[in-house]
């Protein structure tokens, strides 16, 4: 009885509206930098709108997750057993999927960035941030972008460090995500220099 008061509503329309979050996810990753508006969804204490729509969209029983401990909690675990059945793993490296913030840098060194023959099968990272926007700008270059894009995602220096270990084609596809508002940073993309100072 617990469980069920701590669920919330999924997709009002689940075929539909997981297509359409398939098909923004996609336009986000094919255009690195861009902000894609997320559909209203209901979501759960410790989610944003986007996170959640994520999450209901692409995680199902065969996609492992790993949480981080800042978005954890009863309620995220009950609607994702309950909406997904994902499974929910206790190690980084055995994850197909991560919920994090930005300040799990750490743990994105641990995540499994795939091999040179099998690039895609590394771990796709959702990064709940407050915002999209006022960090340091940083100039994007790569498929899907016509010359170059000045994006400024507000993530501390050590990020762009850790996403530099993994040279192409292995490495972790990002989404950031805050309120609605979606945007993708596929291993494809060059982030030139210069990179950000900490503030």
């Amino acid at each position: 009885m617990m469980q069920n008061a701590m669920l919330s509503p999924g997709f009002a329309q689940p075929v539909e509206d997981a297509n359409r979050t398939f098909r923004q996810t996609m336009a986000a990753l094919s255009e690195p930098g861009t902000l894609h508006e997320m559909a209203d969804t209901p979501t759960v204490q410790g989610l944003c709108t986007a996170a959640y729509a994520l999450c209901l969209g692409l995680l199902d029983a065969d996609t492992p997750l790993w949480i981080s401990p800042a978005l954890d909690g009863r309620a995220v675990r009950a609607n994702l057993a309950f909406h997904c059945g994902c499974p929910i793993v206790q190690a980084p490296a055995q994850a197909q999927f991560a919920l994090v913030t930005s300040n799990d840098l750490d743990v994105l060194r641990s995540l499994d960035t795939g091999t040179d023959r099998d690039p895609h099968l590394s771990c796709s990272v959702f990064m709940q941030l407050n915002s999209l926007d006022g960090g340091v700008e940083t100039t994007w270059q790569g498929p899907g972008i016509q010359g170059t894009r000045t994006v400024a995602l507000p993530l501390p220096q050590t990020f762009w460090r850790v996403r530099s270990l993994a040279a192409f084609p292995r490495g972790l596809d990002f989404f950031f995500m805050a309120g609605r508002q979606l945007s993708a940073l596929p291993r494809s993309t060059r982030v030139l220099r210069p990179i950000p100072e900490d503030r």
